[in-house]
């Protein structure tokens, strides 16, 4: 009888091991065949006439368009730089420089991909509608209350995401996650 109770706990332990780092593997935290930059999460090689095994199985999991190679690349976040999760009752600061690239937009996502925008508002802020500090790096907000700077207005409640997509660039062209400067998450204040 021990027997068979020690061959059951090992077979439950093999098995939540398994599907486990399956599924981490698999998540948008892109642990393997992700690239990272602060709270930042990419896939360079979405696109690719060859993705890694992680990479096509991410998109088969997202059953998304995904941009080509040669077209962009869209880095995710889904937590503040201190690791703590974008809640829509909390105003973000976000600032810094992007990857080099022609344009850039930025958007928030709830968690089934739905713009979180106000009605009424273009949805998301592009690199070309910015306003710039003297050194080249930008401030923005985003919030459901107005902020000075840049201000992407959201609405309604719950977790969400951010979604950079850097277009016509060469951001993840052999280069590692710590050469790629991408923009800082900061919380300001919740209601």
């Amino acid at each position: 009888m021990r027997f068979v109770f020690n061959l059951l706990a090992m077979l439950v332990v093999a098995l939540g091991t398994g599907f486990g780092l399956s599924y981490m593997a698999l998540s948008d935290t892109g642990l393997l065949g992700g690239l990272h930059s602060g709270p930042w999460v990419a896939w360079p090689d979405v696109g690719t006439p060859n993705p890694n095994p992680y990479t096509r199985a991410h998109l088969a999991r997202q059953a998304k368009l995904q941009l080509g190679q040669s077209e962009g690349l869209q880095f995710v976040a889904s937590t503040d730089g201190n690791g703590v999760a974008l809640d829509l009752a909390c105003t973000y600061h976000l600032s810094g420089f992007t990857p080099v690239a022609t344009l850039w937009t930025l958007v928030a996502l709830d968690p089934e991909g739905i713009n979180l925008a106000r009605p009424g508002t273009s949805g998301w802020i592009g690199s070309n509608q910015l306003s710039r500090n003297e050194d080249g790096s930008f401030t923005l907000y985003i919030g459901s209350r107005l902020e000075p700077h840049n201000w992407l207005e959201v609405g309604g409640s719950g977790p969400f995401v951010l979604s950079l997509t850097l277009y016509d660039t060469v951001a993840a062209s052999g280069l590692s996650s710590a050469e790629i400067a991408m923009p800082t998450v900061t919380r300001v204040q919740c209601s």
